[in-house]
């Protein structure tokens, strides 16, 4: 509620029937339905899961053909949906292939993905000379994941300064208006094989890819770092082809040895045109191997409030056949055991457990002759200690975190155990120097004080009830790694809970941008729940949505930060973001700015056209070189466009941030 509507009326104000754009640079309706005064928009958000479909509902594109993410969509009146006589004139900046998606119901057809609609009452779509793709692009048409119809895709191929009238369905139809979109070439390599993220079950590989629209051949980056690969380190570059597709890890090829388990590979392939000279780069892709060692235990590792009658699984290791399972409340013990019984499943049933108790397994993976011993896994049951925070086995945790845990329901009192040494803190007792004292029933937070950069952290919390002659009961090792970094922002806090609700903590209250003023076109957050990114991330599970509206503005969101404003502590140096762009993005200088004065610009106003995660970084003497005291930094503000202009015409663009850091030099 409250702003989310407020914005989808802002749309047709801020984006009403022109915008800067790399293809599609205006829209105008003729002949709509009198239940329909919405105008057409050219929507400042590129083709995605998830994107909008209509200015009138809240439909949304799902299961998009990989060739068609990126494109410009243009926002139709779902309420036009029986107007044939609708006309929509789109005109064109730039050479293009202009797509009308039709709903597979159309005509009376039944409808579904694959059944092609009736569209003998549409002759234009024939007559203009559009060809029916044989793809199909879904419609969720409530916003709840599933997908509720499909609709037929068909193209155009359109040249710079044409306009194009494209006009409406089969009058009476029981389906939707149809939509529309554009996308011009695609430059860079798209639609990677293993697929980005893939879990992959062999130890060689043929990488293949869509080629970019005009390659002649292909650079190809192979590493095991994201950093390398991205940035192009030694080693990484493979070699250039002729074919998009490349072998790896067999003899005579990169990783002669073959692939190995448990490790996570990335892969970019820039796009090289015939000249040589021109090249586009691409993104960083992935693929998994899974370890030899089982993995993905269930409940998980450190888990909390388990039922007493629960089953344990496992997903097993790379190549495992037979699966051994040592289960105990001893970790010693299942550390220890051997010669377990050999079983074909991945699940194992230990009886009943007791409540309000730590319990530890491990599973052996066999694959003959060779057999691969698992870590140990702990869990507890309901009423023991649990719920850690940082959660267990967290990473690039902040170097001023808080632990936090809940209590068991037998506890009277918590034994609290941490340091850097696992088994001097899984072993700790009341005179070790792990020992970290009592804390009460109800003060269930322990301050570690400043850590350390880059390292790594255990502890343990002992249940303490002195009337009960089993306390006291000694809890699950729990651990963390803090960041190699100091953390401005990373966009996971931020929820959907609109005020007055107790804990409302959105994106857009805290990061105050132009919603509301004349002079500052920026929008944070999506326009309905979830309002942080929840789709396009860099890391976690949110990021920040931005859009940008220049036309005579600037654009800009402001974070005031309430701590951590010594921005010279643990010797850093440089401010790193990152950022994603569109395509479809009207050129801006992207800035940062810092105390509310001191500006610095990227220096490249094309960068916000980029596809691709996209890191920025910025050496922190620079803003001290424009008077910031670098030991009290206390706001931070992103933006697109020249700061403070209100007389120049600007474009409009959708960008994304998010893992704002500190980093050493």
């Amino acid at each position: 509620m409250c702003r989310k509507y407020v914005f989808l009326a802002l749309l047709a104000v801020l984006f009403t029937g022109t915008a800067q754009a790399q293809w599609i640079s205006a829209v105008a309706q003729r002949n709509t339905d009198t239940d329909a005064p919405e105008l057409p928009q050219i929507s400042p958000t590129p083709m995605a899961e998830d994107a909008l479909v209509f200015t009138d509902r809240t439909h949304q594109y799902n299961d998009i053909p990989a060739n068609l993410l990126g494109a410009q969509i243009v926002l139709t009146n779902n309420d036009n949906k029986n107007q044939s006589a609708y006309e929509l004139d789109v005109t064109f900046s730039a050479n293009a292939t202009l797509y009308v998606f039709v709903d597979n119901r159309m005509g009376g057809s039944p409808g579904g993905k694959g059944v092609l609609p009736v569209i003998t009452g549409m002759a234009w779509l024939a007559n203009m000379g559009f060809v029916d793709t044989g793809d199909d692009i879904g419609i969720d048409e409530s916003g709840d994941g599933t997908i509720n119809q499909y609709s037929s895709i068909f193209s155009l191929s359109v040249k710079a300064g044409t306009t194009v009238t494209v006009h409406g369905n089969t009058e009476g139809h029981g389906g939707n208006m149809l939509s529309v979109a554009a996308l011009g070439p695609k430059l860079a390599a798209y639609n990677p094989n293993p697929a980005n993220g893939e879990k992959y079950l062999e130890t060689w590989a043929n990488l293949s890819w869509t080629a970019g629209d005009t390659a002649a051949s292909h650079d190809v980056y192979i590493g095991e770092t994201f950093e390398d690969v991205n940035s192009g380190a030694a080693g990484t570059f493979r070699g250039n082809v002729a074919s998009a597709f490349f072998t790896i890890g067999f003899f005579g090829f990169p990783y002669p040895d073959g692939l190995v388990p448990g490790t996570t590979y990335y892969w970019r392939v820039d796009e090289v045109e015939a000249n040589g000279t021109a090249k586009h780069k691409g993104p960083v892709w992935s693929f998994w191997i899974p370890p030899r060692t089982a993995y993905f235990p269930n409940p998980a590792d450190g888990a909390g409030s388990v039922a007493v009658n629960a089953s344990l699984s496992w997903t097993p290791g790379f190549g495992a056949k037979l699966h051994t399972v040592y289960f105990g409340d001893n970790f010693d013990d299942v550390n220890n055991a051997t010669g377990g019984a050999l079983a074909g499943t991945t699940t194992y049933n230990p009886g009943p457990l007791k409540s309000a108790k730590v319990y530890f397994w491990r599973v052996d993976e066999s694959n003959p002759p060779n057999l691969y011993k698992g870590q140990v896994w702990s869990f507890a049951t309901l009423g023991a200690v649990g719920n850690p925070h940082p959660s267990n086995g967290a990473s690039s945790t902040e170097m001023n975190a808080i632990l936090t845990w809940t209590p068991s329901d037998n506890a009277a009192s918590h034994q609290l155990y941490f340091g850097t040494d696992k088994e001097a803190v899984r072993k700790a007792g009341t005179t070790s120097p792990e020992y970290k004292g009592v804390k009460a029933l109800g003060a269930e937070s322990y301050d570690p004080g400043l850590l350390a950069w880059d390292s790594t952290y255990y502890w343990r919390v002992d249940e303490v009830n002195n009337v009960n002659a089993n306390s006291p009961w000694k809890g699950p090792l729990w651990s963390f790694t803090t960041g190699n970094y100091v953390l401005v922002e990373d966009f996971e806090s931020y929820n959907d809970i609109d005020p007055p609700g107790p804990g409302s903590n959105r994106i857009f209250d805290k990061w105050i941008d132009g919603f509301g003023t004349t002079t500052n076109g920026a929008v944070v957050g999506n326009n309905l729940p979830p309002y942080a990114g929840r789709t396009i991330i860099h890391g976690g599970a949110q990021s920040m949505p931005l859009s940008y509206n220049n036309n005579l503005k600037f654009s800009e969101a402001t974070l005031t930060l309430a701590a951590g404003r010594d921005w010279t502590r643990e010797g850093v140096a440089n401010l790193s973001l990152w950022f994603r762009g569109a395509a479809t993005n009207a050129a801006e200088r992207m800035y940062v700015a810092l105390n509310g004065t001191a500006v610095v610009y990227h220096t490249d106003p094309a960068a916000v056209q980029a596809t691709a995660w996209t890191p920025w970084v910025i050496p922190l003497q620079q803003f001290a070189g424009l008077g910031v005291n670098l030991t009290n930094v206390t706001s931070i503000t992103v933006g697109f466009g020249t700061r403070g202009n209100t007389t120049t015409a600007g474009g409009t663009g959708q960008m994304y941030i998010d893992d704002i850091r500190l980093y050493r030099p």
